[in-house]
């Protein structure tokens, strides 16, 4: 369990505030909506705000605690915002490697035997480890669909995993029903009492409380009215639903929850992955002014795919869903998004015996959809930016690398050439977290061993686990039927390689 060392997670912040001097900074024009590049620029942070920002050296207005930072040479980006992730899941690393979404749905999702086989201990090591790995990789805001809640004390490490952490959390607690598990009434009271709870009313607000739900399409009205009570009389932070549609099935469509009045109104709905969205939810999405969480590497990995979000994007955002079976990088995600967005349209022109004269989209766009797009989804104008006012949540790049050198756009350079190697500070909420390239939690050698020991013991009991074979339909009917997949070859003669 959470231990009174973890207590004291970080190296929360300087002594008061910091000035960054000399860098180029990838701030923003809020009447276009599009980045602004300051050169030779300086940032003066104060609190957990940014207090200043200008080309050139900022001569007053600083308070005489101030740590100067020489930051010539480095980018300094907004961090970046994770819509759509499971913190918990940490201690499958590596075993799911050759997974598709049907076989995921019983071997790591929320109704197999993570329930039974998963200690409180064992919640709170991965969410925290999870949270880590966001804050290394340069992400400062993650929207948590935390569905291991199959018990109060369950929960409550999830929880405290993320408190610790220091990375800006909207933990989105899933009410589901688990064989096995809590009754629908006690998983109520436990939503009621964390509305209440003070890990979500801290002076920080790093930590928000949201609600994950995945039976908008068939759950009797009044327990949509019950969670309606609860959503609306606590002002929750967001609302998260998992949506696929197509063959799928999980049609928590835009649709679905406006016909009960969940869209038009101020709190933010998020739709993951909307793979097979179609042009009402589309619409629907526009008029009410509310957003999609594409995964992209998870989406080609386990085969959801995404043959209609990409007619969405102006209400999209990214995520990154299961950072257990790949990267958990937003840059990335973006990365692979944008080329991959890239691609079909050039096909689209290919296919008509054209040769395509222009790129279709830009690395603009796709840093948008990882920072700004990111924040507005969730309603928070004050993240996902620099600018003066808004939460002092960023990223500071070293240069120095080969893969970095010769650079001028900052924007291409992050999207298209950086790596993980190449961040030096991370900084939320005006408190670094990450400083010259090392996480600032100070027990992570423990963490390490825990985790270790804890991983070890789970992937254990799953590789002697005699899984069933997939037959029939997913989801007891409610997608379409089973149907294998052709295997690549990448042997010659005999044999596949797989």
């Amino acid at each position: 369990m959470r231990s009174a060392g973890f207590l004291l997670p970080l190296a929360l912040g300087a002594s008061g505030a910091i000035l960054y001097e000399g860098a180029t900074i990838i701030s923003f024009n809020e009447n276009d909506e599009r980045v602004s590049i300051l050169d030779d620029a300086s940032m003066l942070i104060d609190g957990d705000t940014i207090a200043a920002l200008s080309e050139g050296t900022i001569d007053s207005g600083i308070p005489g605690n101030t740590t100067r930072v020489n930051a010539t040479g480095k980018i300094i980006s907004p961090g970046f915002i994770d819509t759509h992730t499971h913190l918990w899941q940490t201690a499958f690393k590596t075993i799911g490697s050759n997974t598709s979404l049907a076989d995921y749905f019983q071997k790591f999702g929320e109704y197999g035997q993570s329930a039974s086989v998963f200690t409180p201990e064992d919640l709170y090591l991965g969410q925290l480890a999870g949270s880590l790995e966001r804050v290394h990789v340069g992400t400062t805001t993650v929207l948590d669909h935390a569905h291991a809640s199959w018990s109060r004390e369950g929960t409550d490490s999830c929880i405290n995993g993320s408190a610790d952490s220091g990375v800006r959390t909207v933990y989105a607690h899933a009410i589901h029903e688990v064989a096995g598990a809590w009754s629908w009434d006690e998983q109520i009271s436990k939503l009621q009492s964390l509305t209440k709870d003070d890990r979500f009313h801290a002076d920080n607000g790093l930590l928000t409380l949201g609600l994950a739900y995945d039976r908008f399409f068939d759950a009797p009205a009044s327990n949509l009215s019950t969670l309606w009570n609860i959503t609306k009389g606590a002002n929750l932070s967001v609302v998260t639903t998992h949506h696929l549609g197509g063959p799928w099935g999980f049609t928590n469509s835009p649709t679905a929850l406006h016909s009960h009045g969940w869209l038009n109104d101020t709190i933010p709905v998020v739709f993951s992955h909307s793979s097979f969205l179609n042009y009402k939810d589309a619409q629907l999405l526009r008029e009410t002014n509310q957003y999609i969480s594409t995964t992209p590497e998870s989406e080609f990995h386990f085969g959801h795919n995404h043959p209609h979000a990409n007619r969405i994007q102006d209400q999209a955002s990214l995520g990154v869903d299961c950072h257990f079976t790949y990267s958990s990088s937003m840059v990335n995600q973006a990365r692979m998004w944008l080329q991959n967005l890239r691609a079909g349209r050039y096909l689209n022109t290919l296919e008509k015996w054209e040769v395509p004269t222009n790129s279709p989209m830009s690395v603009e766009q796709a840093f948008y959809l990882i920072t700004r797009a990111g924040a507005l989804s969730l309603r928070r104008p004050d993240l996902g930016t620099i600018q003066v006012g808004s939460k002092a949540d960023f990223v500071v790049y070293s240069t120095d690398s080969p893969n970095m050198l010769g650079w001028s756009d900052p924007v291409a350079a992050i999207i298209l050439h950086a790596d993980v190697g190449d961040i030096e500070d991370v900084i939320v909420n005006g408190a670094y977290v990450k400083r010259a390239g090392k996480l600032l939690y100070s027990n992570y050698a423990s963490l390490r061993s825990r985790l270790t020991a804890s991983a070890k013991r789970i992937q254990k009991v799953w590789a002697e686990t005699e899984w069933p074979a997939l037959e029939g339909s997913l989801q007891n009917g409610e997608g379409a039927p089973y149907g294998p997949t052709e295997i690549i070859d990448t042997l010659r003669g005999n044999g596949t390689g797989y």
